[in-house]
């Protein structure tokens, strides 16, 4: 049995969907022994040719995979057995069935994916001035997006980075101030608070970036999303708006740069599933239900069936189309489409 050193050594280091192929099959066999709820899980599934593949090891292929539902989250510790929690995150609770609880046992590789993945995309982003619009999230405890907004802040090189709870004003002056220095900035801000800026303090933003982690709170109507990028791109003279997919259960993060096509970090993929029939991955361009590779997960769960709706458009690239009929409006991005 392969030890968790070795996918913490190999998971920021894969060269080919090949060997994330291998590493994911890896780690199914590892949790599906070493996390007692993800065991569970299979061990009840009542497919038995699915069970029979666990039991006997014939998984060859990520589709193959059987996906734990993400309200286990709600419900269930998922960690691996003999682990203890550094830190746990909890979800917003903005729908009606509780709260998601993700506990993590080793910080570092929450720290080094959402770092790694931000690099990805944002190259050298410690010299971007980083400005979160995030109050809902800081009115809580335990929002796994302020712990990155708090790290990138701390890492960036502009004493001006900083967080914004309810001060508009001060956040539009200091955008202003960067505009004018032709300074990099990236703001990352919650959808409703993001339009509270842009009818209140609209301005030539055009050497930014504006980033909405979706979702309203309940504090306005929820939206389309090209209703809300349009607002926002006429108000702040911005050609697209950026976009962040994230989840508390998930320690790995997809973005989007405009358009609504997100694109996974090497060490995270999304498989589509039949509405129908969650063991049956359909094909690219078809839509679906989301299931989420996060292989930064070593200690809980790496396989996630959300209840997102979306389409696969590429190997590493999907659009988020929506969620189930009756789900809740949870996470981050998530907004009605």
């Amino acid at each position: 049995m392969l030890q968790r050193r070795y996918f913490k050594n190999k998971i920021f280091n894969l060269a080919s969907h090949e060997e994330f192929e291998n590493v994911a099959i890896d780690l199914f066999y590892y949790q599906a022994e070493n996390n007692p709820i993800y065991k569970n899980y299979l061990e009840n599934l009542g497919k038995p040719s699915v069970f029979n593949r666990v039991k006997s090891k014939k998984i060859s292929q990520l589709e193959e995979i059987p996906f734990l539902p993400i309200s286990s989250f709600k419900t269930h510790v998922v960690i691996n057995k003999g682990l203890s929690t550094e830190k746990e995150f909890t979800s917003s609770g903005t729908g009606s069935s509780g709260f998601s609880s993700h506990h993590v046992h080793d910080l570092t590789l929450y720290e080094s994916s959402f770092k790694k993945g931000f690099d990805i995309f944002y190259p050298n982003s410690k010299d971007y001035c980083f400005l979160a619009l995030l109050p809902n999230y800081l009115e809580r405890e335990g929002s796994s997006l302020i712990y990155m907004a708090q790290q990138l802040i701390a890492n960036s090189s502009d004493k001006d980075s900083g967080f914004y709870l309810d001060d508009l004003e001060g956040l539009a002056e200091v955008l202003l101030k960067k505009q004018k220095q032709g300074k990099k900035f990236i703001l990352l801000g919650v959808t409703y608070a993001l339009l509270d800026l842009a009818k209140s303090f609209p301005q030539n933003l055009s050497d930014g970036i504006i980033m909405e982690t979706g979702g309203m709170k309940g504090r306005r109507k929820e939206m389309l999303r090209e209703e809300v990028h349009l607002i926002l791109k006429n108000a702040f003279n911005i050609e697209k708006v950026h976009s962040e997919y994230g989840m508390t259960e998930l320690l790995s993060q997809a973005y989007s740069k405009g358009d609504g096509k997100f694109v996974c970090p090497p060490w995270m993929k999304i498989l589509v599933r039949e509405t129908t029939d969650p063991f049956h991955i359909v094909k690219e361009g078809k839509a679906g239900g989301i299931n989420c590779i996060d292989l930064a997960n070593i200690d809980s769960c790496a396989f996630i069936e959300t209840q997102d709706l979306g389409r696969k458009i590429a190997e590493n690239e999907f659009e988020i189309l929506g969620r189930f009929d009756n789900s809740e409006i949870r996470g981050c991005n998530l907004m009605v489409f």
